[in-house]
C-alpha cells in the first residue's frame, strides 16, 4: 500500500493513513540537538584555552531552544552539562538544573516574541545572569563551601554575577545574530513539533490547549502523575543514596578512631599508669608520650580528642587527656564523672572489657568514640586509651552531597517531565481536545450544516497509532453516520411537522366552524401570539421562556385554544344575543373540556412539547393578570406565559371582529382596551409588546379583513 508523505510549515513529517511519524523528524532532532551540544562544548573549549573569565557553554541552548523549541534546548543544555563533567569539570553536572532552566527561558522568551524587542532582549540577558551566576554562585557555594560561612556567598555572588552577566551579554548578542542571519525557512525547518494530525493555527492551538474543563485538566493530571511518580522515584533514590552515604562515613569514621584509638594504646606503657595519675607531668616519661600523643591528634583533622583514662567505681581517673583549641584537658590525677552516654558501658569498662565504639551527640558534640582497655604484662587492665573522631564535618559534607543529587535530579527531573507533557501534549491532549472543540462545533440547522460537521472531523486525520486514532476513527465513522441518519430523520421529522400543523388546522377548523361567529379567529390569533413573542424578545422579557421551541410550540398549537367547544352546544356558540348566566357558565368550561381532550391525547404522546403549551393555551387563555379571570382564578405569573399571551391576541381578535351581536371596534378603540387592560386583565409586559408592535398588528388584520372581503 502507498502512504504519501507530508509536511508542514513547523517542519513536522507525518504519513497518511494512520501512520507515525517517520524516522525523519527524530534524527533531525538527532541533528539538531547535536549541533546545539558541540557549539557549546567548542564554546567551553575556547573558553579554556584563551582562560577567559566566561564561560560561553550556554550558547547552543538559548540558540537551539529559541528556535527549536524548549525540549530540544533542555536535551542540549543537559547533555552539554553531563559532558562537560567527564571531559572538563567533574562539578558541571550538578549545574545542569541551571542549563535546563536557560533553555526554559529561551524558548518562552521566543516564543512570546519578546526576543524581537529591545527590553525582551535586555530582560533576557539579565534574567540568564541571575540564573547563572545568582542560582550557580548559591548551588557552588551550598555543595561546596557552606561550611565556610556566609563570607565565602557574598564573595561567590559578587564575582559569579559579574562575570555571568558579561558571559550572557555575548551569549545574547550570538542569539541575536544567528536570529537574524539564519534564513526564516531554515529556522521554520528547525522548529520541532510533532503534530500526530493536521496541523493547527497558533489560534486553534490556543483555543484547544486551553478549552474549558470541569474540574482539573488532562494535561493537569499528566503533569500531576509525572511529578508525583518523578518526586517518588527521587525521593526514595536520595534517602537510600544518604543513608548509604551516611553508613560509609560512619564506617570510615569508626576505622579511623579504632585504628587511632589502637595507635594510642601502643605507646601507652601500662606499667607507669599509677606513676602518671600520682606525679603528672613529674613522672618518668610523660611529657614524652604526651608529645607523641599530640602528634597523633594532629595526623588528622577529625581527630577531635584523644585521652586515657583509668576506669574506676567513682569515675574515670585522668592519665592522659590532650588541650584542644577549644577546651582545656583535664589534670592528671583529675576524676571526671561518667558520661550519661556510657551508662550501659560502665560495668563492661569496670571490668576492662573491650567494648564497641560508640556514637554520640551530646555536650561534645557529634562525636564516634572507640575505647581499647591497655594490659599489663599480667594481663590486667591498667587504662582504657580512647579517641574521639568528630563527626560534625560529615554533617556537612553530607548536606553538600545531598544538595547535589536534588541538584542533578532537578535537572533530569525538568526533562522528564518535559518529554511526558511533549508527548502527551501531541499524542493526546491536542487530539482529543481537537476532536472536542470540532464536536462542540456541531451545527444541526441544515443538510450543509451537518455536511460540515463531518468535514470538520475529517480535516483533522489524527494518526497517533494507538487506542487515540482508533476513538478518532470510530468517532468520524460515528459522526459521518449520524449526519446521515440524521438527514433523513430531518426529512421525516418535516414531513410529520407538516402533517401535524395540517391536522391541527383541520382540527381547528372544525371547531371554528361549528360557531358562525369566529370567522378566521384561530388563524388571526396564532400569527398575533407569534408578533407577541418576537417583541417580547426585543424588550429582553422573558428570554429564559422565550426558546425558539417554544415560540414555535406556541404559535402552531395556538389554534387548538378553543378546541374545547366541540363539548359546547350549538345553540349557546351560536345564539345570537347576550348569553345568560347560565349559559354562560357552561361557555366557561370550553376552557376545562379543552384541557381534558389535550390530556388525553398526552398520554399517548407524552413527550410532545407542543401540545403541553396547546393544555394550557387552551385552559388557561381566560385567566386574568389580577385573578379575576377562570376558569381557576390564577394570577400573575402563575398563569402560563402561553395562555397570557394569548389572552391578549384572543381578546384584540374578538374586540376588531365582527359578530351577530356587535359591530367590530376600530383599531384603534381596540388596542385602547389592551393599553386600559394592561396590568388588570394582561400581562403589563405582554399587553406593551402588543401594542409596541400596532403596525404588524394592523398588517395581519389588514390581510385577514381584506382575504375575507374577497371571498364574500
Amino acid at each position: 500500500m502507498h502512504h504519501s508523505i507530508h509536511t508542514n510549515n513547523y517542519g513536522v513529517f507525518y504519513m497518511e493513513n494512520g501512520k507515525n511519524i517517520t524516522t525523519n523528524y527524530w534524527v533531525k532532532m538527532l541533528v539538531i540537538c547535536l549541533v546545539g551540544i558541540a557549539v557549546n562544548i567548542l564554546g567551553a573549549y575556547l573558553v579554556k584555552l584563551t582562560d577567559l573569565p566566561i564561560y560561553l557553554d550556554s550558547v547552543g541552548t538559548v540558540i537551539i531552544a529559541a528556535i527549536s523549541g524548549g525540549l530540544p534546548g533542555i536535551i542540549v543544555g543537559l547533555v552539554t552539562s553531563l559532558l562537560k563533567g567527564i571531559l572538563m569539570d567533574p562539578d558541571s553536572v550538578y549545574f545542569s538544573v541551571i542549563s535546563v532552566l536557560i533553555a526554559i527561558s529561551a524558548a518562552y522568551f521566543s516564543q512570546k516574541g519578546l526576543l524581537k524587542k529591545h527590553f525582551g532582549v535586555i530582560g533576557f540577558a539579565c534574567l540568564m545572569a541571575i540564573i547563572g551566576g545568582g542560582h550557580g554562585a548559591i548551588l557552588y557555594w551550598l555543595t561546596n563551601d557552606i561550611y565556610e560561612g556566609v563570607e565565602t556567598l557574598r564573595t561567590h555572588l559578587y564575582n559569579d554575577l559579574f562575570f555571568d552577566l558579561l558571559d550572557k551579554i555575548i551569549t545574547t548578542v550570538i542569539l541575536g545574530l544567528s536570529l537574524r542571519f539564519i534564513p526564516e525557512k531554515l529556522q521554520e525547518k528547525m522548529k520541532m513539533e510533532g503534530w500526530l494530525q493536521t496541523p493547527l493555527s497558533k489560534e486553534e492551538k490556543e483555543v484547544v490547549s486551553h478549552s474549558s474543563n470541569r474540574v482539573f485538566s488532562l494535561r493537569g493530571k499528566i503533569l500531576f502523575l509525572l511529578i508525583s511518580a518523578c518526586v517518588s522515584v527521587g525521593l526514595i533514590a536520595m534517602v537510600i543514596t544518604l543513608i548509604l552515604y551516611r553508613n560509609y562515613a560512619e564506617e570510615e569514621h569508626m576505622k579511623l578512631a579504632q585504628s587511632t584509638t589502637s595507635l594510642v594504646k601502643s605507646i601507652i606503657d601500662p606499667d607507669m599508669v599509677d606513676a602518671y595519675i600520682e606525679e603528672g607531668e613529674k613522672a618518668p616519661g610523660y611529657l614524652e608520650t604526651e608529645q607523641r600523643l599530640y602528634n597523633i591528634m594532629k595526623s588528622s583533622t577529625d581527630i577531635q580528642y584523644i585521652y586515657v583514662y583509668k576506669i574506676m567505681e567513682d569515675g574515670c581517673h585522668v592519665v592522659f587527656d590532650l588541650d584542644t583549641e577549644e577546651i582545656k584537658g583535664e589534670k592528671p590525677g583529675n576524676i571526671i564523672p561518667f558520661d550519661e552516654s556510657f551508662a550501659s558501658k560502665i560495668p563492661a569498662l569496670l571490668k576492662g572489657e573491650e567494648i564497641e565504639p560508640i556514637i554520640s551527640d551530646d555536650t561534645y558534640g557529634y562525636l564516634i568514640t572507640a575505647y581499647e582497655p591497655v594490659y599489663d604484662s599480667n594481663g590486667q587492665c591498667k587504662c582504657y586509651a580512647a579517641s574521639d573522631i568528630a563527626m560534625s564535618l560529615v554533617q556537612t559534607k553530607e548536606l553538600s552531597f545531598m544538595l547535589k543529587l536534588i541538584s542533578l535530579f532537578m535537572g533530569f527531573f525538568i526533562l522528564i517531565v518535559a518529554i511526558g507533557l511533549w508527548l502527551s501534549e501531541y499524542n493526546i491532549i491536542l487530539p482529543v481536545n481537537a476532536m472536542a472543540i470540532s464536536a462542540s462545533k456541531f451545527a444541526y440547522d441544515n443538510e450543509e450544516d451537518l455536511e460540515q460537521n463531518v468535514e470538520r472531523i475529517k480535516k483533522l486525520q489524527i494518526h497517533t497509532g494507538d487506542e487515540i486514532e482508533n476513538m478518532y476513527q470510530a468517532f468520524s465513522k460515528t459522526t459521518e453516520n449520524s449526519v446521515e441518519y440524521m438527514n433523513a430523520l430531518h426529512t421525516k421529522t418535516e414531513t410529520i411537522s407538516e402533517m401535524q400543523n395540517a391536522l391541527i388546522m383541520v382540527l381547528a377548523d372544525m371547531v371554528e366552524n361549528r360557531d358562525e361567529n369566529t370567522g378566521d379567529h384561530v388563524r388571526k390569533t396564532a400569527a398575533y401570539t407569534r408578533i407577541i413573542m418576537d417583541k417580547l424578545l426585543d424588550m429582553n422579557c422573558y428570554v429564559d421562556q422565550l426558546t425558539p421551541q417554544f415560540i414555535y410550540n406556541v404559535e402552531h398549537s395556538a389554534p387548538l385554544h378553543d378546541i374545547g367547544k366541540i363539548s359546547v352546544s350549538d345553540t349557546i356558540l351560536n345564539k345570537p344575543g347576550k348569553l345568560t348566566d347560565e349559559e354562560f357558565e357552561i361557555m366557561k368550561t370550553h376552557t376545562t373540556s379543552g384541557a381534558v381532550i389535550l390530556d388525553q391525547v398526552i398520554e399517548k404522546v407524552p413527550e410532545s412539547g407542543y401540545l403541553t403549551e396547546a393544555k394550557n393555551l387552551a385552559e388557561f387563555h381566560h385567566e386574568k393578570w389580577n385573578g379575576k379571570g377562570y376558569p381557576h382564578g390564577l394570577k400573575g405569573e402563575d398563569i402560563p406565559l402561553s395562555a397570557r399571551i394569548m389572552a391578549v391576541a384572543d381578546v384584540f381578535d374578538a374586540l376588531v371582529s365582527e359578530r351577530c351581536y356587535k359591530k367590530a371596534f376600530s383599531f384603534e378603540k381596540a388596542m385602547s382596551i389592551i393599553k386600559e387592560d394592561a396590568g388588570s386583565h394582561f400581562d403589563p409586559n405582554v399587553a406593551e409588546a402588543f401594542i409596541q408592535s400596532s403596525d404588524r398588528v394592523r398588517e395581519v388584520m389588514d390581510y385577514f379583513n381584506e382575504q375575507n372581503s374577497t371571498s364574500g
